[in-house]
C-alpha cells in the first residue's frame, strides 16, 4: 500500500482511493448524511484555482491550485469545502488564506478525535487540548 507525503497509508474504499483512512471514514459519514437528506450531494477532490497562471517580464508563472478533499452541498442551501487533516502545515495555512480571500464557501479543517467525541475542527481540537493540559497543571 502506498503512502502519502505525510506518512498516511492510502486506502481503497468503495473503489475510490483516499489519502487516509480518516478521509474514507468521513466519506462514509457523508453517505449517511446524504441518505438522511441532510446532504444533497458532495464531490471528491474538488480543485480550486488560488492564483491563475500569469506572465511577467517574459517569465511564465504556473497557477497555484488547491485540491480539497470534499465539497459538500447541504439541503439548507449552504456549501462547505472540507479538508481532512491530521496536521496543518505552513504551506497549507497559506493556501487556506488564499482560498478564504478568493472563495465564498467555508473551508472546514476536520480531524477525528475519539477523546473529543469524533469529528472536530482543528481550531476546536487545539482549544480542547489546551483545556486538558491546563486541567492537568491546575
Amino acid at each position: 500500500m502506498s503512502k502519502t507525503k505525510y506518512g498516511n497509508k492510502k486506502v481503497v474504499h468503495d473503489g475510490i482511493t483516499f489519502d487516509s483512512a480518516m478521509e474514507a471514514k468521513y466519506y462514509d459519514l457523508l453517505k449517511q448524511l446524504q441518505a438522511q437528506g441532510i446532504v444533497t450531494s458532495f464531490e471528491l477532490q474538488p480543485r480550486f484555482v488560488l492564483l491563475p497562471k500569469f506572465e511577467k517580464n517574459g517569465k511564465k508563472y504556473r497557477e497555484i491550485g488547491y485540491n480539497a478533499d470534499f465539497t459538500v452541498h447541504y439541503a439548507d442551501g449552504h456549501t462547505e469545502v472540507v479538508d481532512i487533516k491530521g496536521m496543518v502545515t505552513q504551506q497549507f495555512e497559506l493556501r487556506k488564506k488564499l482560498f478564504e480571500y478568493r472563495y465564498p464557501h467555508e473551508l472546514k479543517l476536520l480531524t477525528y478525535s475519539k477523546i473529543d467525541g469524533g469529528w472536530i475542527t482543528h481550531d476546536d481540537l487545539k482549544k480542547a487540548r489546551k483545556a486538558r493540559k491546563q486541567a492537568k497543571v491546575g
